[in-house]
């Protein structure tokens, strides 16, 4: 007699995931899906999918010559999809038809949205919807202010649209291939309309939904904010900060060299944030000193906020690591932040996730290393972007062998559904009996 199948929150997630991905790479294989009218290969077609759905940003063909507008918006569709949540969705339109939403409903979208409890739920999808609308809608407006003059109304509206989207989720895609083939906006680094106002969103996009709603409940009374809300802002700011420090220093005079230094200054801000995890660039990535990808590879690994549209390890891992060791070294008993005590279960998860991203990065770049014959720098590099879910390349992407490319899928698949997801994944259905076991030291150092 056959067991009833019955998916845990995180294998519903994943396959909703995965249910887009396969609805949006068989669209793009039609032939009104690519700008010369002809099929696209279904490789080709499921990483983009894969790429855009899972809002990374790493493509094998230039969406602007290779895709049609139909393509395009597809494309578009998927990364709005993708960064908010197929659940969130789903439940936001659950709402609009006045569907009632179950306790299973709920705990579903609690895990999807990254919340801590039940309560307000429905409340908090609703808002999340309007910040997204918000932003994307002003962030098209101060784009549509540059491109509607260079490209023409229509043109200029589709353009602001689809980076303004591009850069909220925190995608990487661009449409910038008029100016050249993944050029990106390697033309506007120094234009700091665009510039800025793509910073804006990333990082708006990038800090979390449930952040913002506990910033419109207290409004700018720091005091009051939860100490997830001080983690995620503390730890973003001193990235950004740091970040843009590192690389004015490092960069100066290899990727920046040239440049006014109004514009080094801008461009050492954009590369600062782009790498967490947006995916656009104002410079060549494959010009960056080792010094300076070195410390992208750092900004990726981590990416942004829990219940955002980014992906990494997250800031709030980082900063329990950092925190656990000061704590370790100072021969504190527990970690004390912000006159609250963090529980010993979050240190277990941040390293458990630490280290599941880190092994899967290690893993698929020996994998990819051995199939292609580019270096471990560049290896690591995409890598690294596609289970950050950042995007950024060294130009390799093209190139890869089926196998590679089938790799990164799995690895951009992996980086949206979360590195938590996973590791509660392989313990979800195992909940049998406890044994207590005796306990015995060994030696750490």
């Amino acid at each position: 007699m056959y067991k009833k199948f019955e998916p845990t929150y995180t294998e519903l997630i994943a396959f909703s995931f995965l249910g887009v991905i396969t609805v949006g790479g068989l669209l793009l294989l039609l032939p009104i899906s690519s700008a010369d009218g002809t099929w696209t290969t279904p490789l080709t077609a499921f990483f983009t999918a894969t790429s855009a759905t899972c809002v990374t940003g790493l493509v094998v063909t230039d969406t602007y010559t290779h895709w049609s507008f139909f393509g395009q918006l597809v494309i578009l569709a998927m990364i709005q999809i993708g960064g908010l949540g197929f659940m969130t969705v789903m439940t936001a339109f659950a709402v609009a038809i006045r569907k009632k939403i179950g306790l299973h409903e709920r705990s579903l979208l609690m895990q999807a949205a990254g919340s801590m409890t039940h309560g307000g739920l429905i409340r908090l999808t609703r808002r999340i919807i309007a910040i997204t609308a918000f932003f994307e809608f002003l962030g098209a407006c101060m784009l549509s202010i540059r491109f509607i003059p260079q490209m023409g109304l229509a043109e200029g509206i589709w353009n602001a649209i689809f980076h303004s989207v591009s850069a909220f989720c925190n995608a990487g895609f661009d449409i910038m291939g008029k100016y050249g083939p993944f050029s990106s906006f390697t033309g506007y680094v120094g234009d700091p309309l665009v510039s800025l106002t793509l910073i804006s969103l990333i990082v708006v996009g990038g800090i979390g939904f449930l952040v913002w709603d506990d910033i419109i409940k207290n409004k700018f009374h720091y005091g009051k904010y939860d100490l997830h809300t001080k983690l995620v802002l503390d730890t973003t700011g001193i990235l950004i900060l740091s970040g843009w420090v590192i690389f004015l220093l490092t960069e100066a005079d290899e990727s920046l060299a040239g440049m006014p230094l109004g514009e080094k200054i801008l461009a050492s801000l954009f590369q600062s944030i782009t790498p967490r995890t947006a995916g656009f660039n104002t410079i060549d990535t494959a010009s960056l000193s080792d010094g300076g990808t070195i410390l992208t590879l750092f900004l990726m690994f981590i990416g942004g906020s829990p219940g955002s549209t980014a992906g990494g390890i997250k800031t709030t891992t980082i900063a329990v690591l950092l925190l656990d060791t000061i704590a370790t070294a100072t021969m504190q008993s527990s970690i004390n932040i912000h006159k609250r005590k963090l529980d010993d279960a979050m240190v277990k998860r941040a390293s458990a996730i630490a280290i599941v991203y880190g092994f899967g990065i290690m893993v698929a770049s020996f994998a990819i290393y051995a199939l292609e014959p580019f270096g471990m720098k560049e290896t690591l590099f995409e890598v690294t972007s596609a289970v950050g879910t950042v995007g950024l390349s060294m130009g390799i992407t093209p190139q890869l062998c089926s196998v590679s490319r089938l790799i990164l899928m799995l690895m951009m698949f992996a980086g949206r559904v979360g590195g938590l997801s996973f590791v509660l994944l392989l313990g979800e259905k195992r909940k049998g009996r406890v044994t207590e076991l005796p306990t015995e030291n060994i030696l750490i150092g």
